[in-house]
């Protein structure tokens, strides 16, 4: 698959140390003084954006203790947002659509950043298709209930058609 295809790991990895550090500052700081007014909150959210180029208001910033936690909320701010390209091939989008519904669970034993956080690149993966492909839905990679009432899921291969 061609790498503007693929997630941006050297950015990630530069960008999430910083991420990371800065929203434990913020949390610190509200854990010492409060932000009942969301004056530091604001702060936070400006320098992340000045930081990451993205829009943080899909971000819960101040309790990331109650979703996925830290470092993975650091890491998914710190990943740059997938691109618009216009010729991307059935090939490609069915590699695509196996990153999100591989055929059997890759173990990753590694230690790099990309071994440690591979299994969150999925958010990247779901904005890559709906960003490219005007027929792709979210719901293709969920349990669907047939009319028979019997559930099943669509295969990698019928998500990609589906989509293209």
């Amino acid at each position: 698959m061609r790498n503007i295809l693929e997630p941006d790991w050297d950015t990630a990895e530069r960008l999430y140390p910083i991420v990371k550090t800065l929203i434990e500052e913020y949390a610190n700081f509200c854990d010492e003084n409060g932000d009942e007014e969301l004056v530091e909150y604001k702060n936070l959210e400006g320098k992340l954006h000045e930081l990451t180029g993205k829009e943080m208001s899909r971000y819960n910033l101040a309790e990331w203790w109650e979703g996925e936690g830290l470092e993975v909320l650091s890491f998914r701010i710190s990943l740059p947002e997938p691109e618009i390209v216009q010729d991307i091939s059935k090939e490609e989008l069915l590699a695509i659509v196996k990153r999100l519904k591989p055929d059997d669970f890759q173990q990753n034993d590694g230690d790099s950043f990309k071994d440690i956080f591979g299994y969150h690149a999925d958010a990247f993966y779901h904005e890559l298709l709906k960003r490219n492909f005007k027929k792709y839905k979210p719901e293709y990679f969920n349990r669907q209930k047939g009319k028979d009432g019997k559930y099943f899921e669509y295969s990698a291969e019928e998500i990609a058609e589906k989509i293209s």
